[in-house]
């Protein structure tokens, strides 16, 4: 199973004075023919594979049962309409629909991306109604991927544009004006010649007037000229104060304003190099700021449109121990959300910050924010955690009163499972929280099949979710475990940064650390114990599987990271620099090579079962890495321990493809994938 006979064909490059040899650099190119060639047999072979697993066809149903029920998204209220996403039980995607009347009215289904191509390959990135709900600006996506052109469609017909339509829309990010007659957003040049790496540097703010020819929208901003960079932009909701934010990775930020209102067209410095990442609301001529410049846990600052120096920032929402996840003004005002270890909590404040009010959540879980207006007096938001599936919350801002507005019914009985919240010591001592899910009834014997999971980067919190297709692997007698790993944001800026750049291994041990104590406290054991990580989480695992391979039986790896020292030429590579750091440094070489996964297979050793999970259309995070990576590791564990497979999802992108039948095959296939490897059932389910 793991000898596909891949040939080995040496390319050796020094770097700062040692010679690294790759042996499976021809399979960076994904247009050669021959490439083409051997990811058909790897994905047959590993389809074939998976498809004969005992568990896949009860997963596979029960999965489809979990998967094809009614759905529905949080709406957001523009003018006297209410938008909102749904999907009917057996639909393979979500439409995007509108009710006038304040919601009062019959429902209207405004797009439905299925119907967009024949294979269902196109996808929808954003959708951006106007302030009047008149007109949306949204992106398609063919195959899933990044790569997005926009749209503008009539919200009272339905009907889309015809000659309002942008190519180099990835980064789009629409900001509308006042009267919905254009808007502002991120361009990105298109065309052959363009060098993939650099192109993130390019992108520039334009605004397009709604029936101008796009090819002569306005550059409002110019191009950084540099990859590590993102530029983007927001009008503020009355439509005087126009902002651009130029984000340095996920760690520093430079905000530039201007008042349209001013004959003065030139930009006007508002701050530079503001640690962490920043947002600043303008509403009556007073700039609210949210940033974790000083403050890691983050803060509120308060100052006049006509005086904004740095020097009169006044705090209205001082750092707390919690985090300040997101901060809104709706309804007149502030409207927070908070996280506090690794769970949210929402508040509204006076625009001074004074009078604190808690909105009621049904429990201990994570919200899907606020969505409202500055000048509208309701919101709406989503709860949701690891036993309650998500439910949409209508509220009063000015009384702070929640009414149920809509929820998901899943066919799941969550009462006989528990969540733990666990606090363990990493390799340093940190304290490490971690979620458990699990059966109320489950032995403490080590004998529990075990999914261990984790992202630690890019200041992203893990926090807790319902997940449908989860339920067949606990009622298949698995547990779950997620920690809250260095690198995300669920503490902070300085949580972020401990797991950032050069301090990338803390990660690494946290994750290991959990591993190791759900060993201990006999949870599970290692022969029971498998890791699943996608995107930097697949680094995540992609480097505990190398660095740990004793600790677990089986590794899933999904659309990863795994060459360190050759990221930055592929995909959007450059623009993760300040996250990871830069190979052509030295500093920052040291430290990618000292984990990079892909250098530290080494022949001989016994590895977990892994089964990668790539995209044929992922042009985010280059599938050369896990072409690679999977190449390196059958050679090194040739007819020894498990299978190395490699799975391939056609029109899929980063995110995977948006059918649910693309979703349903692939949870069925990496859940019958553990079962085989960790000793689970579909039929240990008990009623």
């Amino acid at each position: 199973m793991n000898d596909p006979r891949t040939p080995r064909e040496p390319v050796s490059e020094v770097h700062f004075g040692e010679t690294l040899t790759d042996p499976y650099r021809w399979l960076e190119d994904a247009k050669s023919p021959r490439v083409q060639a051997w990811m058909k047999l790897e994905d047959t072979l590993a389809r074939s594979y998976l498809h004969a697993l005992p568990a896949r066809a009860a997963l596979e149903k029960r999965i489809g049962d979990l998967l094809y029920i009614p759905a529905i998204g949080v709406p957001e209220k523009d003018g006297d309409r209410i938008f909102y996403s749904r999907k009917e039980a057996q639909a393979e995607k979500y439409i995007e629909v509108c009710r006038d009347n304040g919601g009062a009215g019959p429902e209207r289904v405004l797009l439905d991306p299925a119907k967009l191509s024949a294979d269902g390959s196109t996808s929808l990135g954003v959708w951006v109604p106007d302030y009047q709900g008149r007109h949306v600006a949204y992106t398609l996506r063919s195959n899933n991927s990044d790569e997005a052109v926009l749209h503008v469609l009539d919200a009272n017909t339905g009907q889309p544009s015809a000659g309002d339509i942008i190519a180099g829309a990835k980064y789009a990010s629409p900001s509308w004006t006042p009267s919905g007659d254009g808007f502002y957003y991120t361009w990105l040049p298109t065309g052959p010649g363009l060098d993939p790496a650099t192109r993130p540097g390019l992108a520039e703010i334009r605004f397009h007037r709604l029936g101008d020819d796009p090819a002569h929208d306005a550059r409002i901003h110019p191009a950084t000229g540099d990859a590590k960079t993102f530029i983007s932009a927001s009008l503020a909701e009355e439509g005087r104060w126009l902002f651009v934010y130029i984000n340095h990775g996920w760690t520093a930020t430079d905000v530039y304003y201007r008042d349209l209102q001013s004959a003065d067209p030139a930009w006007k410095t508002f701050a530079l190099g503001l640690q962490g990442e920043t947002q600043v609301t303008a509403w009556r001529d007073q700039f609210y700021i949210q940033t974790a410049d000083g403050a890691p846990r983050g803060v509120i600052y308060r100052v006049s449109a006509a005086a904004p120096d740095r020097k009169n920032w006044a705090v209205i929402v001082p750092q707390s121990d919690a985090v300040i996840k997101a901060s809104q003004i709706i309804g007149g005002r502030l409207a927070l959300t908070y996280t506090r270890d690794a769970s949210n909590y929402l508040e509204l404040r006076d625009l001074d910050g004074t009078h604190p009010q808690p909105v009621s959540l049904p429990g201990i879980g994570s919200t899907g924010g606020f969505s409202g207006r500055a000048a509208d007096d309701e919101a709406f938001y989503a709860f949701t955690s690891f036993t309650v599936p998500l439910q949409i919350f209508r509220l009063s801002v000015p009384t702070g009163v929640s009414t149920l507005w809509d929820e998901v019914h899943v066919p799941v009985d969550p009462t006989p499972y528990e969540v733990t919240q666990v606090f363990y010591p990493s390799k340093d001592g940190t304290r490490i929280p971690m979620f458990i899910v699990r059966r109320k009834d489950a032995p403490r014997d080590g004998t529990t099949p075990t999914l261990l999971t984790g992202y630690g980067g890019f200041s992203v919190n893990m926090e807790p979710a319902f997940s449908a297709s989860l339920y067949a692997w606990l009622e298949a007698g698995g547990a779950y475990a997620e920690p809250n790993l260095r690198g995300g944001g669920e503490y902070g800026e300085e949580w972020h940064r401990a797991g950032m750049l050069h301090n990338k291994q803390n990660v690494f041990d946290d994750f290991e650390a959990a591993a190791e104590y759900l060993i201990s406290e006999k949870y599970t054991s290692a022969q029971h114990l498998g890791i699943l990580g996608g995107s930097n989480g697949g680094l995540l695992v992609g480097a505990a599987l190398t660095q740990r391979p004793d600790l677990f039986k089986a590794v899933i790896c999904a659309v990863p990271l795994l060459d360190m020292i050759h990221y930055t030429e592929f995909g959007s590579g450059r623009t993760w620099i300040e996250e990871y750091g830069d190979p052509a440094n030295p500093d920052d070489y040291k430290y990618l090579r000292a984990y990079s996964p892909y250098h530290h297979v080494v022949p001989g050793t016994h590895y977990p079962a892994v089964l990668m999970l790539s995209a044929d259309s992922d042009d985010r995070v280059d599938p050369m890495h896990a072409r690679k990576m999977v190449a390196a590791l059958q050679y090194a564990q040739s007819q020894q321990g498990g299978p190395i497979l490699l799975r391939i999802e056609a029109h899929a992108g980063h995110g995977g493809a948006d059918l649910i039948r693309s979703t349903v095959e692939q949870k069925a296939d990496f859940y019958a994938f553990l079962c085989d490897e960790l000793g689970a059932s579909p039929a240990a389910a008990k009623p």
